[in-house]
Order: C-alpha cells, then sequence, then structure tokens
C-alpha cells in the first residue's frame, strides 16, 4: 500500500511539472488604470535566423486573438475604434524540442513466498510467510514539443514595453497550438494588473 501511495505520488508530481506556468515582466510605476483601449500590432521576430514567430498564421489570429480580446474586454480594455490606442499588443508563439524527466507506471506487485524456519520449544517449525513485492517504477526522460506564448503590451505614447506575460505548455498537435493557447490567455490575464471587474 505504501508503495502505490509512493508510486502516485511520484506520477502525480510528474504530472504538476508538464502543468503550464505563467511568468510576468512589468515596468515599473505604472498606472495600468489610464489604459482603456489597444490595437493590435504586427512584430518581427527573429529565431534560428528564420523571420517571424515560428508559428503565426491567420488561423491562429483567427483563435488567440478573440480570446485575448475577451479577457481585455472583462477588464474594461477594448480595441481602438478611431484615433491612436493607449496599448500596442501583440503575442509570438513558439515550438521547441524539449526533454522531461517522467516517473515511469507503478511496476505490478507480486506475491513472493519466503519459507523460514522458528525453533520453538526445541521443535522447528516452517513458516510460509508470503509478501507482496513491487519493484520500484524508477524514471525515464522523453522528448516532447513545448509551445509558448508571449504576450506583450507596449505603451503606444512612449513605445515602451510595460507588460509582458508569457506561458509554456506541452503541445501535442502543432497545428492547434492557437486553440491550446486561447485556454491559456486568461492563465495570462490573470496575472495583467488590472483585475476583472464585475
Amino acid at each position: 500500500m505504501k508503495l502505490r501511495m509512493i508510486s502516485a505520488l511520484l506520477l502525480l508530481l510528474g504530472w504538476l511539472s508538464a502543468c503550464s506556468s505563467v511568468n510576468v515582466t512589468e515596468k515599473a510605476n505604472v498606472d495600468y488604470s489610464q489604459y482603456r483601449t489597444f490595437a493590435w500590432a504586427d512584430t518581427e521576430v527573429k529565431t534560428d535566423n528564420t523571420q517571424g514567430p515560428a508559428l503565426r498564421s491567420q488561423l491562429q489570429d483567427g483563435v488567440l486573438r478573440p480570446a485575448i480580446e475577451s479577457e481585455l474586454a472583462k477588464r474594461g480594455i477594448t480595441p481602438a475604434t478611431s484615433g491612436r490606442p493607449d496599448l500596442y499588443l501583440t503575442y509570438h508563439l513558439y515550438l521547441e524540442q524539449a526533454e522531461r524527466t517522467v516517473a515511469n507506471p507503478p511496476n505490478p506487485a507480486v506475491p513472493v513466498s519466503y519459507p523460514y524456519l522458528v525453533r520453538y520449544r526445541g521443535a522447528l517449525i516452517p513458516v510460509n510467510y508470503t509478501y507482496w513485492y513491487q519493484a520500484p517504477s524508477g524514471y525515464r526522460t522523453e522528448n516532447y514539443q513545448e509551445g509558448m506564448l508571449v504576450l506583450d503590451f507596449i505603451d503606444a505614447k512612449s513605445n515602451n514595453m510595460i507588460w509582458r506575460g508569457s506561458v509554456s505548455d506541452a503541445i501535442n498537435n502543432p497545428a492547434r497550438a492557437g486553440e491550446r493557447f486561447a485556454e491559456s490567455a486568461r492563465d495570462i490575464l490573470d496575472k495583467f494588473p488590472v483585475k476583472e471587474r464585475k
């Protein structure tokens, strides 16, 4: 029973280590309450001698942008309809090969008989003792595809980046990375200094 609990704990830890985590960088002394409008900006990001983020496409935009816009609307920040916006908003989506260490599935418990003798009042008594042995599961290294979504907020007056949020997660199907990260937009924007308005 104890070995099963340890195995379950190791599997849980492996699962938690594979979960996404949000990282945030923000400029100090910024009054975020002044921002009410934004506009999407296209950026040219160079990675590995190629131009543009790895997974930029109109299909990704069509999934990611509405998800982000919905989260921003809850905070009172909406797309600019005329004039200069308060913020420029852009995202970068990357995909790369990564490695992680995970626990192997628990090995099945096997009954082991271990006969031995005890002496009682001068007589040898054979004892049949059976216990369940479960070999340690151990760990293995596996390769997987890790995607990263980076969301940048730029002050339109100063052209200074004021906030960046990013999230990394395992991606099973690169063609559906936009859908996967659209779900993560809420996780990123939960860390944004302007909270949802009730």
